[in-house]
């Protein structure tokens, strides 16, 4: 089984690409860290958009989904920028939870897994 690692850093990579499927790690927003959680959504779906098509693969193949939000009170924020990017018919299991993330200034965190 050959392995494509995508964005290789020292500690982690930014998608890995294995038995045809796509494992992104979790993704913030660097531009827009410290601005509206729907500004940090729509730069995190850019990359996550990015990161797949570099995979080879698209939203369309998304199999999971798992995001953070530092406070949970600003869901239906992030869910007004998600529905709007989502592949309607193709949409993800998904898991949303409100945690402590790495930086105050980040307020969402996306990490998600799709096939090729």
């Amino acid at each position: 089984m050959s392995i494509k690692r995508i964005g290789v850093g020292a500690r982690m990579s930014k998608a890995v690409v294995a038995n045809g499927m796509v494992f992104l790690a979790g993704q913030v927003a660097d531009k827009a860290a410290g601005k509206s959680v729907a500004e940090q959504t729509r730069e995190i779906l850019a990359t996550i958009d990015d990161l797949l098509k570099q995979a080879g693969t698209d939203k369309t193949k998304l199999v999971t989904a798992n995001i953070w939000l530092a406070d949970i009170a600003t869901f239906a924020e992030m869910n007004g920028v998600w529905d709007g990017w989502v592949a309607q018919g193709n949409t993800p299991a998904r898991a949303t939870v409100e945690a402590k993330l790495a930086a105050p200034q980040y307020t969402v965190e996306i990490m998600v897994t799709a096939t090729l």
